[in-house]
């Protein structure tokens, strides 16, 4: 008995996206399918390229195909991925797919050191990623991606100048470090630092992006309410540390984006500084700054807890020297953390786009 096409994709309507909880026909991810005689191509384009569940699926195709066509089949599955996006058409940063803000209720918590290695973990696995140090009074982009110096390019488009990030380590980079003397404070009233936000978004060529990452200030204000109403925002990340004085910061930040003029899908909480594993003792964890915080918080919100990242020398080390976790293969600990955090917050974008309403700019009144 010959195999046919609608064979194959019968079998493969029996393969199910674990997260969407569809099947992969009906979801459009099966593409190029193509049947000569035993051999069976296709590919399947998955909806960002940190799935952790790549391989599982790739089997599932293998076994529904063997299973229910034909047990001798020459089989060859391409695995791709398109990322998802869910926007309603905002002329706004048209070439970027999903915007990721990174938030924290209080300073302190690592924010930065989340935001960078979030976005350096998803270029890493084959998605267009750009950063933005929206941290106005504090930025430390520069310093933790070794680009201290470092400055835009600036063109002239239609009369007018146009910023092109740096690019790093597979990243496009904007930050006010790079316009400011950064051995000075940066004393800025209200509508000055939201001006310089609303510039990095509207006077910057970032192009085709995957995903968008951008570093807020800590604690809620003027930056917060001028993103939500300049961006089509996908979702937040709350980083918080396990202690209950970060712990209440960040419900207040969750509340923030949760208001009903704000309305922003807040994607989960990652857990900074979770615990101490001793290099000498890699199997023990000193739970300096309390056990479970980021769980609770998270439990009590009804959001996923993304990570539990550790509390590690070379983390704090990458940071200063430029040279950030995840990107050390020397220290896998530190960089799977990062790489798990990564998956899990593509895998909430997914999610987010598949079962929620499109992502817009938002009109907000206070």
């Amino acid at each position: 008995m010959s195999i046919t096409a609608e064979a194959v994709l019968k079998a493969l309507s029996f393969v199910d996206d674990p997260d969407l909880k569809k099947d992969i026909v009906t979801l459009g991810m099966v593409k190029n399918l193509s049947v000569e005689g035993k051999r069976v191509s296709f590919t399947v384009e998955l909806t960002t390229p940190a799935c952790p569940m790549k391989e599982h699926i790739r089997k599932a195709c293998e076994t529904a195909v063997r299973h229910m066509v034909d047990k001798t089949a020459d089989i060859h599955i391409d695995m791709t991925a398109r990322v998802s996006s869910a926007r309603d058409g905002s002329p706004v940063l048209p070439g970027v797919r999903n915007i990721i803000a990174v938030a924290s209720g209080k300073g302190g918590v690592g924010k930065s050191t989340i935001a960078v290695n979030l976005a350096l973990a998803l270029a890493r696995s084959g998605a267009r990623v750009g950063l933005i140090d929206a941290d106005i009074y504090g930025p430390s982009i520069p310093l933790m991606l070794d680009l201290e110096g470092a400055a835009p390019q600036v063109l002239e488009e239609n009369g007018k100048p146009v910023m092109i990030p740096v690019e790093k380590d597979g990243l496009k980079v904007l930050s006010i470090g790079f316009m400011v003397d950064t051995s000075q404070a940066v004393v800025w009233r209200g509508p000055m630092a939201s001006s310089a936000l609303r510039q990095f978004v509207q006077d910057c060529r970032w192009g085709e992006l995957d995903y968008l990452v951008l570093d807020m200030p800590p604690g809620t204000g003027d930056i917060h309410l001028t993103l939500v109403q300049t961006v089509p925002v996908t979702g937040v990340v709350m980083v918080t540390t396990p202690q209950e004085v970060a712990l209440a910061d960040a419900r207040k930040g969750v509340a923030m984006f949760r208001m009903p003029n704000i309305n922003v899908p807040v994607l989960g909480v990652v857990e900074n500084m979770s615990y101490f594993t001793p290099a000498e003792l890699p199997n023990n964890r000193y739970y300096l700054f309390g056990q479970g915080g980021g769980r609770r918080l998270a439990d009590a919100l009804g959001i996923p807890l993304l990570a539990e990242i550790p509390l590690v020398q070379s983390i704090r080390e990458g940071g200063d020297s430029g040279r950030p976790a995840v990107l050390n293969d020397d220290d896998p600990i530190s960089r799977l953390a990062f790489e798990h955090m990564a998956f899990e917050v593509a895998r909430q974008v997914s999610l987010r786009n598949a079962n929620m309403a499109p992502s817009q700019p938002v009109e907000v009144r206070v």
